[in-house]
């Protein structure tokens, strides 16, 4: 296999796809890709987070997920990979640079997850009520630890509890805060919410988005009260993503964590949405800690299940810039 001394068309093609897919705050990819021969470098992009609530770690997390996306694509391509995050202290937008280190066969898991990009979307819908097996949020769980990054299972009702609250407490606090309408950017990779077929509007009732974890909270948001929260968080799969500490690279980190446990989900058939914005007060968090026994910082939630309808595939927005 000849070595990358510049990324022919073709490959070039591949990778960017891959980054554009990435899930990213308010659907505002707020990067920008350059692949000089052999390796690619991801940097993040002033000014193009949403205005209205995205913060600096869902920024940086929004990032990885495109880290992660970036180096699947290399893999497919049948080359090794290195990744150095934040690289250069003298370059602080240059978030990653992702080697090619020479060839390399592709894995069953790399081309399974590479599969799952282009259907990857994010889920705000009630889900069916069939559980997710045992093997399967194990598995889950696996591929979300990375690099000192754990998704943390949600385990019984009384785990679910506590989450309820937090939920419910959020959503409240977000109501009573102009300025804080709950996940305002949502995370999605298009620009739409994914929506049921017509036939399965009416058994989903109206319930769908307007739940806390569904990640959008306005003022006329019907908030449940936590035992009801309760009964279906804890029919649901969940994980707490946590890092070591609340730095910049763990929030990079948390985010390829995070974009490999969705991809893993995608590829067993299930859907995903994850949510920030609980966990961006230092109170809820601690909550967390305390009450759920976490050891690190609780970076974001996902919920994952079976999908009650139709999930389309993301409708991508927005090109993804390759620097000069």
């Amino acid at each position: 296999m000849r070595a990358v001394s510049e990324w022919s068309v073709g490959e070039t093609d591949v990778l960017a796809r891959a980054v554009v897919r990435a899930p990213s705050v308010g659907n505002t990819q707020p990067w920008a890709l350059r692949l000089p021969g052999g390796e690619a470098l991801l940097y993040a992009v002033a000014g193009r987070g949403p205005g209205d609530g995205a913060s600096a770690p869902d920024v940086a997390i929004s990032c990885g997920a495109a880290v992660a996306n970036v180096e699947l694509g290399m893999r497919v391509l049948g080359r090794d990979t290195e990744i150095h995050l934040l690289p250069d202290h003298t370059e602080p937008d240059l978030l990653a640079r992702v080697r090619a280190r020479g060839p390399r066969v592709p894995s069953e898991v790399d081309l399974h997850r590479f599969s799952a990009i282009a259907r990857r979307c994010s889920y705000r819908y009630p889900f069916l009520s069939q559980p997710v097996s045992d093997c399967d949020r194990k598995d889950l769980a696996t591929a979300a630890a990375y690099d000192g990054v754990q998704g943390l299972l949600v385990a019984g009702e009384e785990q679910a509890g506590v989450l309820a609250e937090v939920q419910a407490c959020a959503a409240s606090y977000a109501q009573a805060t102009p300025d804080d309408h709950g996940e305002v950017p949502l995370w999605t990779s298009g620009g739409e919410w994914p929506h049921p077929r017509a036939g399965d509007v009416a058994r989903l009732g109206t319930l769908g988005s307007s739940l806390p974890w569904a990640g959008l909270v306005r003022p006329g948001t019907t908030v449940p009260d936590p035992q009801r929260l309760r009964e279906r968080l804890s029919a649901e799969t969940l994980l707490v993503f946590a890092a070591p500490e609340d730095t910049r690279i763990d929030h990079l980190r948390t985010g390829i964590a995070m974009e490999h446990a969705w991809l893993a989900a995608v590829d067993m058939g299930l859907a995903a949405a994850v949510q920030t914005r609980p966990l961006h007060r230092p109170r809820v968090r601690q909550v967390l800690v305390d009450r759920l026994g976490i050891t690190g910082v609780p970076q974001l939630l996902m919920r994952v299940g079976h999908p009650a309808g139709y999930v389309p595939w993301g409708a991508y927005r927005m090109p993804c810039p390759l620097r000069s």
